[in-house]
């Protein structure tokens, strides 16, 4: 076993970088390598900024969105349109979709898709909140924005059969070549999908 090249409080700082997505025990060392040669540049303002986020975080009581107000900021927002709600698994599936600012809509965040394999049924998501949303009369269109998978695809059709009553059309993202994508490194998949939604020019 290696041992321990710096106190306890610097090794702890290691373990918690390594925690976070994309970081390993190598790369979690070089983050703390960092933050500690510019702790007054990095660590003391990272660290007021965590302890101020964890006080003020909450999750949006509409549409499952994380913010420092409830309801969001998104929610809030006077310019956005009220009668289109786009439909996300998860809150970085919403900010993915805000930096590409392809939409000025409204949002309903599911907290994940349905997954029997493990265990995650319509109770364990906010797939009723949404429905309650639909049903409300204010909505026109629900764009179903979830992931090309097996479970992606398996929650938008059960979304889509439970709001078919109430009228509201329901739209899902495209699939297929990617803007600036070559077709000799696509999957099959993704070209037989191209293929099947292929448009008019």
């Amino acid at each position: 076993m290696a041992s321990a090249v710096a106190g306890p409080e610097i090794e702890r700082l290691i373990q918690l970088l390594a925690r976070l997505p994309g970081l390993g025990p190598r790369s979690a060392r070089r983050a703390a390598l960092h933050l500690i040669k510019k702790r007054e540049q990095l660590m003391v303002p990272l660290a007021s900024a965590l302890e101020a986020a964890s006080e003020k975080i909450t999750v949006c009581r509409v549409c499952g969105n994380i913010d420092s107000q409830n309801p969001c900021t998104v929610c809030t927002d006077p310019r956005r349109d009220p009668s289109v709600i786009v439909v996300v698994a998860d809150v970085a599936d919403l900010w993915a979709l805000e930096r590409a600012n392809a939409v000025s809509a409204r949002y309903h965040v599911l907290g994940g898709t349905l997954s029997p394999l493990d265990g995650v049924g319509p109770e364990d998501l906010t797939i009723e909140q949404l429905v309650n949303r639909v049903h409300s009369g204010d909505v026109k269109e629900l764009i179903l924005a979830l992931s090309a998978t097996v479970d992606g695809q398996t929650t938008a059709h059960y979304i889509t059969d439970l709001v078919a009553s109430s009228g509201v059309k329901v739209t899902r993202l495209a699939h297929g070549v990617p803007v600036g994508g070559e077709l000799d490194y696509l999957d099959e998949g993704t070209l037989a999908a191209a293929i099947k939604q292929r448009l008019p020019l």
